[in-house]
C-alpha cells in the first residue's frame, strides 16, 4: 500500500512540474509585433504613440499604457492592429496596471432598454 502512495505522489509532482514548465515556456514566448503604446494618444492619420515598455510593466505609469499587437510602425507611431493578442477587434486587454473591456454597452454611459 506504501509503494501505491509513493507512486502516486510521485506522478503528481511530475506532472506539476510538467504544468509549471509549460507555463514558464508560454510566458517566455516573444512576440515581435507587441509594442507598448500611450492609449490616449491615437490620431487618425497616424495611430498610437510608441513608449517605453516600462510603462506596460509599471503600476507607477504616467500614460494610460498597453500592449498593441501587430500593425506597422512609422516613426514612432503604430497602427493598423489590435489591442488583442489574436489580431481581432474589440474585446479586453490587459496591458500592465490597466484593464479595459468591451462588449454589449461597453460601460461606457449607456444604459440598456
Amino acid at each position: 500500500m506504501a509503494d501505491v502512495r509513493r507512486q502516486l505522489r510521485s506522478g503528481t509532482v511530475v506532472l506539476g512540474g510538467m504544468g509549471l514548465l509549460a507555463a514558464a515556456l508560454t510566458a517566455c514566448s516573444s512576440d515581435p509585433d507587441k509594442r507598448c503604446v500611450d492609449r490616449d494618444s491615437y490620431r487618425a492619420g497616424k495611430g498610437y504613440q510608441v513608449v517605453s515598455d516600462k510603462n506596460c510593466t509599471s503600476a507607477k505609469s504616467t500614460v494610460d499604457a498597453g500592449y498593441y499587437y501587430g500593425g506597422k510602425k512609422r516613426s514612432g507611431w503604430v497602427k493598423g492592429g489590435s489591442f488583442t493578442k489574436s489580431g481581432g477587434g474589440g474585446g479586453s486587454s490587459s496591458g500592465g496596471h490597466s484593464v479595459h473591456r468591451g462588449g454589449f454597452g461597453g460601460g461606457h454611459g449607456s444604459s440598456g432598454g
